[in-house]
């Protein structure tokens, strides 16, 4: 059976995608790899190009590489599902377009999962193009974290490590100074889609992603159902990847789709009474937002707050 599928999720970011897909093959040692490309009806001459990478792959010893190309765009949970559901590794690794792999960042941490089997998902180090960390991942969000994060409380060093936070390093308070949370290695309850390494036993467990999920808070859900199930979930900054960062999504967006992802995952796994709790909560910090980052920053925010606070 092969070690590892890899699958990438490619849409209008052709230079990126045939750039992860370069990365990932001159840094993989002693694996064997299945790569799948989705192609989301991309319309900029995506197609062309990977059908192109995915034949030159496909002659390489070790290799296996296969492209699915949708006729509309799917989201983010539906295209990925295609992917883990003909994808026969033992350990699956969803990776966004935008990354770049480093080194035998993949070779390694197979290793690591192997001499882990309590371990369903896992997830590295992202770092920027200057060497930066990102947040990835943190804590399921409870009405107290939800809360914490609405009102900027676990940007404050000695809150965050009371309140595990939802998203421990957010980046979107004034006052935020950095944290090195993202230093060290840990067990947390979920990691991000942008690098996301599954054991295909875990996934036989929960199943794949909800599709009711278009893009965003799918992994939360992912990784709530995978621990429900008994697994555990790591962050390994022992190693790392670059992650160029939205490249196929306006700033606007991640925000919205957000608080309908949280949402969502309210319907589906707390109880019903939290649900306008969190409603609550959402709206207020949609406003807070408004007032504090409309003056600091641009009208913009205000606008995309705006739209939060009727959604939320």
């Amino acid at each position: 059976m092969t070690d590892l599928s890899i699958i990438i999720l490619n849409y209008k970011t052709k230079k990126l995608t045939l750039d992860c897909i370069n990365s990932v093959v001159k840094n993989s040692k002693g694996i064997s790899l299945e790569i799948i490309v989705i192609d989301n009806a991309s319309n900029d001459g995506s197609v062309e190009a990977l059908r192109r990478s995915i034949k030159r792959l496909s002659s390489q010893v070790g290799i296996m590489a296969k492209l699915i190309v949708n006729k509309e765009n799917l989201g983010f949970a539906k295209a990925n599902n295609q992917g883990m559901g003909i994808a026969g590794g033992n350990y699956i690794l969803l990776l966004n377009s935008d990354t770049l792999v480093h080194d035998n960042v993949l070779g390694e941490m197979l290793e690591w999962m192997r001499k882990h089997p309590k371990v369903g998902a896992a997830t590295c180090a992202l770092r920027n193009k200057d060497g930066s960390l990102q947040g990835t991942g943190g804590y399921f969000p409870t009405l107290l974290r939800v809360f914490s994060w609405m009102f900027f409380l676990d940007d404050i060093p000695i809150l965050d490590k009371i309140i595990k936070p939802f998203h421990p390093m957010h980046g979107q308070s004034p006052f935020y100074k950095g944290t090195k949370y993202y230093l060290t290695r840990k067990e947390i309850d979920w990691i991000t889609g942008a690098f996301m390494l599954i054991r295909k036993k875990a996934l036989k467990d929960v199943g794949a992603f909800d599709e009711d999920y278009f893009m965003y808070s799918e992994d939360t859900d992912l990784c709530y159902r995978i621990k429900n199930a008994g697994w555990e979930i790591w962050y390994l900054p022992d190693w790392g990847i670059t992650h160029l960062g939205g490249a196929s999504s306006t700033s606007m967006y991640p925000i919205l789709s957000e608080y309908e992802g949280v949402k969502l995952f309210y319907k589906k796994n707390v109880p019903f009474w939290q649900f306008p709790v969190l409603r609550v909560f959402l709206k207020s910090g949609a406003l807070l937002r408004m007032f504090i980052l409309g003056i600091i920053k641009d009208g913009e925010v205000i606008k995309t707050y705006a739209k939060a606070f009727k959604i939320a």
